[in-house]
């Protein structure tokens, strides 16, 4: 343990060598800055998943096109009605249900947009409780309604059009005028929250009953849905007619679709700290030569502690208190910056749209950079210290 006047010493010196000491706590603190700002949109982006995670679509599995396209572009893949009952029938499986993706043309005055319409049948909203989808304003679609609802960024003004649309007005999309029955809460992307949404029975209207199913989502047996999953592959491999590993179609549970996205996540979160780290390995190697300059310059110094009695260990602890007080310093002061920017950050991208985007900051996250920052000091100041502490008091008492 190093004593109080050894403390005292040691900040003493510190606050005599003030600019090395703050090129020292510099190079720390932009390596724990960085480090703070990634994880904390990491850990938000974890949250984010965690919290849609745990809603009410567990016990869904998802039956879509392979393929890098999105629903309602790709007209060379489609579900029949033979295709949705055959998925109905297979076992383990409570209901099914399919929705339509067509990108229609949305306009306010002479302004022109163009967004996805989504339809399901409001007897079975299975596609809203897969997607997490609640009521901001207004009411769910009934069977028989001719109204529409809106994604959140209709609400307001200047994200899609300059007029923001409210309860009961019209809409006119693709040259036809739809009353608005809804709107839903923001789900935290610009794409989803600037859809719309009508029931299965107005879209077949609207598009002349040319259609055929894009997606097809069932509720199934939880406890069972790996076979589940299965059993619709081999269901819908039979009513298309096609051979085991030749399916123009895949089916995901919840989970398996979640578990991608964290697959991908890990990938792309370990990248950016990876980066991170870098930067932390070059700031704990300009400690160390900093600590090295510090133990040359009071050569001298040593050699009066040792002669005085000092004890090698109380030495070496001074040289490695000093490193690691410098990354203590560093530490919170990378936090604090980290927090800053992260926060700043999250408000510009939420009011961008990306709310989903958001950093989290767990008290852990504090407290192991920091830790990361003391640690790193003091690793890099042990060689320095070792070597300081093993001078021979009579050589350093020469030493000019």
């Amino acid at each position: 343990m190093i004593g109080k006047e050894s403390i005292v010493y040691s900040l003493r010196n510190l606050k005599n060598r003030k600019t090395r000491s703050m090129f020292t706590i510099f190079s720390i603190m932009a390596g724990i800055t960085t480090i703070f700002i990634f994880v904390s949109f990491g850990l938000g982006l974890y949250k984010y998943i965690d919290d849609i995670s745990s809603g009410s679509s567990a016990d869904k599995i998802l039956i879509q096109p392979k393929g890098i396209g999105l629903g309602g572009m790709d007209t060379t893949f489609s579900f029949s009605e033979d295709d949705l009952q055959a998925v109905e029938r297979t076992s383990g499986v409570y209901e099914a249900t399919g929705t339509y993706f067509k990108v229609v043309e949305v306009k306010q005055n002479k302004k022109i947009g163009y967004s996805y319409l989504i339809s399901y049948d409001p007897k079975k909203p299975l596609l809203l409780e897969l997607s997490d989808l609640n009521i901001a304003k207004g009411r769910q679609l009934k069977s028989g309604d001719r109204g529409i609802l809106l994604g959140y960024n209709y609400m307001i003004p200047d994200k899609i059009f300059s007029k923001a649309y409210s309860l009961n007005q019209n809409i006119e999309i693709n040259g036809i005028k739809l009353k608005i029955i809804g709107f839903f809460k923001p789900v935290g992307n610009p794409q989803d929250d600037a859809q719309a949404y009508v029931t299965n029975d107005l879209m077949e209207e609207l598009f002349d009953g040319n259609l055929s199913y894009n997606w097809i989502v069932a509720k199934v047996d939880v406890s069972k849905i790996d076979n589940v999953v299965k059993n619709v592959e081999r269901s819908l491999r039979k009513e298309r007619g096609i051979e085991e590993g030749k399916e123009d179609f895949y089916a995901q549970s919840f989970d398996d679709m979640i578990a991608s996205y964290s697959s991908i996540l890990d990938i792309v979160v370990g990248f950016v700290i990876l980066i991170a780290l870098i930067s932390v390995l070059v700031s704990s190697i300009n400690t160390a030569n900093t600590m090295i300059t510090s133990v040359l310059e009071r050569t001298k110094e040593i050699g009066i502690i040792k002669s005085l009695g000092g004890k090698n260990s109380e030495v070496f602890s001074i040289f490695l208190f000093e490193s690691s007080f410098l990354g203590f310093i560093a530490g919170g002061i990378g936090v604090a910056l980290g927090w800053f920017f992260s926060f700043i950050g999250g408000k510009i991208i939420s009011a961008l749209g990306y709310s989903f985007l958001s950093p989290y900051f767990p008290a852990g996250l504090f407290f192991a950079c920091i830790s990361f920052a003391v640690l790193t000091g003091a690793i890099s100041g042990v060689i320095p210290a070792i070597k300081a502490s093993k001078t021979n008091p009579v050589e350093t008492l020469r030493y000019e």
